[in-house]
């Protein structure tokens, strides 16, 4: 069975020098390849770990960083000098290379051998040295990279490679992403639109507008026979009531239409190459529903939820920032077992210290996070431009924390908003029939929600159980891009501060570049 990151694999460099002779190379080699055997043996780090040599000249770096710019499938480099690898051998490779760095300073023994240690051990074992010397080439450059420091047998240690390598890999599915926009930003909503060029440039990903007159020879191409067999998947996968089944139904003929809208949007998605989508009331009202009898009759609630779940990036209301952070945060999480969902802040409820903030939308919440096997219903839906009967998945979300994220433009840069926040189980909502989660941000309600405002953040937002904020800042060093994270240990004093000092170092960087 193919697993997640089978496609991608991290390069192991080494570095050393001739100084010490072949034979000393010879044994830098050996263990290098214990240690990559190892890692990868260990079971904790989801993408394979290929050993690509000693590095032991300018040349030999510059060519090992070209070949991983041009493979595919490396998605990051791990440096480890082994001996004492004078550092102006990597510049000209470090100045090519354009693959996520992580720079691991560790030791093949574990422990000092006091009393047989010679100045051959000495000679061969000189990561201390060698490592500080690469570092302080990789600060004289102004490099982006990940350091991790400690024993390579350390599962601590292997968990914070298995953080980077998903997050490279996440990166390497962003830089040829397509999110398609069928209709533009709905309402003159502000936050959730931007900057696409400059998206491209920094972020990887490709936003392109679809007209819904182009969906819909995708649309007239959907057989019935297969929204049929659709429909029936819908049946045997979720709870339901069994008068849904019938067919005589205005509530049967509800689920046909979400099956051939999610049938469409299927088709659309693999035809042009697209990893995701976003949607608005404005263009997904209606297609020619008095001339077929079946059609958008809506927007396509329950498609997307169950797009999401294999891992197509959605945002509503034209929110193509969102659709694209919803793939990548699904992609580096691949194969964790809680789940993720784009969500949105939807309601307040103040309650001293249990004030929560209800996360829901219409319709489009995924399922991953559901607490239970979700319901399939149909209920009236009074928002939009069309107010109608709509399928959609209806669940609570899991208890448990969490980490939610945006990405907003500041105008002169990309700002990455992370919250940790505390999922916690919700009161029944009789007459709000929706996917929804409740939580609490950290450090508490009042602060985390007057953070988040303060720096700018969305109504969207992309959720996961499984997720620690540290995935984020490798992301957000990979990016290049500002990241804010509110945690336990957030103020409001503290915050403001953070806020402007960064708005000083961006203004200057601008100015200096």
């Amino acid at each position: 069975m193919k697993k997640p990151f089978d496609n991608y694999e991290i390069w192991w460099v080494t570095g050393a020098q001739l100084l010490y002779g072949g034979d000393a190379v010879v044994q830098v080699d050996k263990h290098s390849k214990e240690m990559v055997a190892g890692l990868n043996d260990s079971g904790n780090i989801p993408i394979q770990i290929v050993y690509k040599g000693t590095a032991n000249s300018s040349k030999e770096v510059e060519a090992v960083m070209k070949a991983a710019n041009n493979d595919d499938k490396c998605v990051g480099i791990i440096t480890w000098m082994h001996t004492f690898s004078p550092a102006k051998m990597w510049i000209h490779g470090l100045q090519q290379l354009n693959k996520p760095l992580l720079h691991f300073h560790t030791q093949y023994n574990e422990k000092i051998p006091w009393s047989t240690m010679d100045m051959d051990f000495m000679n061969l074992n000189q990561s201390a040295h060698g490592d500080r010397e690469f570092g302080h080439i990789c600060a004289r450059m102004r490099l982006r990279r990940k350091v991790v420091v400690g024993y390579w047998k350390d599962k601590k240690i292997q968990e914070k490679i298995a953080v980077w390598a998903r997050v490279s890999a996440a990166w390497a599915d962003s830089q040829d992403m397509l999110i398609l926009r069928f209709g533009d930003q709905m309402n003159n909503v502000a936050v959730t639109d931007g900057d696409k060029v400059a998206a491209e440039q920094v972020l990887g990903y490709h936003v392109d507008y679809m007209p819904f007159s182009d969906l819909l020879p995708y649309f007239y191409d959907v057989k019935d026979a297969d929204v049929d067999a659709l429909v029936a998947e819908y049946f045997k996968e979720y709870a339901h009531d069994k008068s849904l089944e019938d067919k005589s139904t205005v509530e049967y003929k509800k689920v046909w239409n979400s099956a051939k809208a999610e049938l469409t949007l299927r088709a659309v998605l693999k035809a042009k190459g697209a990893k995701g989508f976003t949607t608005n009331f404005d263009d997904l009202g209606d297609v020619d529903v008095e001339k077929t009898g079946h059609g958008f009759d809506q927007i396509p609630g329950l498609a997307s939820q169950r797009l999401m779940a294999e891992g197509y990036g959605f945002g509503a209301e034209g929110d193509w920032k969102s659709a694209a952070l919803y793939r990548t945060v699904w992609f580096m999480t691949q194969g964790l077992p809680k789940g993720c969902s784009f969500l949105e802040d939807y309601t307040l409820h103040f309650d001293g210290k249990r004030s929560a903030i209800l996360q829901a939308h219409m319709l489009e919440i995924c399922p991953l996070i559901a607490a239970e096997k979700p319901r399939l219903e149909v209920h009236h839906l009074g928002i939009g431009i069309r107010k109608t009967p709509t399928a959609r998945l209806v669940f609570t979300s899991k208890e448990g924390k969490g980490v939610t994220a945006t990405v907003v433009d500041m105008g002169n840069r990309f700002r990455l908003i992370v919250n940790d926040v505390d999922c916690i189980k919700p009161q029944p909502l009789p007459k709000l029939p929706v996917a929804s989660a409740l939580w609490i941000p950290a450090p508490d309600f009042e602060t985390g929600a007057a953070a988040w405002i303060l720096a700018g953040g969305t109504h969207h937002s992309c959720f996961s159980y499984d997720i620690t904020p540290e995935y984020w800042e490798d992301y957000a060093e990979i990016a290049g891009i500002e990241m804010l994270h509110i945690n336990e240990r957030t103020t409001i004093e503290s915050f403001k501060r953070e806020l402007r000092i960064n708005e000083i170092y961006y203004m200057l960087n601008k100015a200096l570049t």
